[in-house]
């Protein structure tokens, strides 16, 4: 959606944000923190509280906003890219089920006797890390692309609109109501 609205700039500040949060679920599954929020149902139910009700202010911001896409005016109001990115960050970092699949994941693709188990963890952070950006990226590229079609289908932000708060709600349900 930044992309669409605010340029592939915008889109791609978003993704640096999401995969930057990724480092932080590595380092915590590398130093066995993954572990404790897993085995302490009260820290990870505020996690999940937190990063759910952040979802659910996302779309209720979304819902308050308008649904027109004036792509060439100067009010819709922009967010920085450092703006863009904490969002992204937060939004990652927030979702305890990111740090649960690393917890429960990586675990089973170890590679090595001998590199010790938290460069390997690294290693696999990275990776994830790599792949999440180039799909990412690649969607907030294509998404930046499609503006055009977007200027000529007006009514089309009304959709966008409600597509993006629906996935908002839809993950923070599903975070909400996730059990370890």
């Amino acid at each position: 959606m930044q992309s669409i609205v605010n340029g592939k700039k915008s889109g791609l500040a978003t993704v640096a944000g999401l995969i930057s949060g990724c480092l932080v679920h590595t380092t915590l599954v590398a130093f066995g923190v993954s572990a404790i929020i897993k085995e302490n149902d009260s820290l990870f139910f505020v996690i999940k509280v937190f990063g759910a009700l952040y979802l659910l202010y996302l779309a209720y911001k979304v819902f308050k906003s308008s649904s027109e896409l004036e792509l060439n005016s100067n009010q819709i109001p922009k967010k920085s890219v450092f703006q863009l990115f904490k969002q992204g960050f937060i939004m990652n970092v927030l979702n305890p089920k990111v740090s649960i699949f690393f917890l429960a994941f990586f675990p089973g693709f170890l590679f090595s006797e001998t590199l010790a188990t938290v460069a390997q963890f690294y290693v696999l952070g990275f990776l994830f890390m790599f792949v999440s950006a180039v799909i990412f990226s690649a969607i907030a590229i294509l998404a930046g692309s499609i503006s055009e079609y977007i200027r000529q289908h007006k009514r089309i932000g009304f959709y966008l609109k409600w597509l993006q708060i629906i996935v908002f709600v839809g993950i923070a349900l599903l975070i909400f109501t996730s059990e370890k």
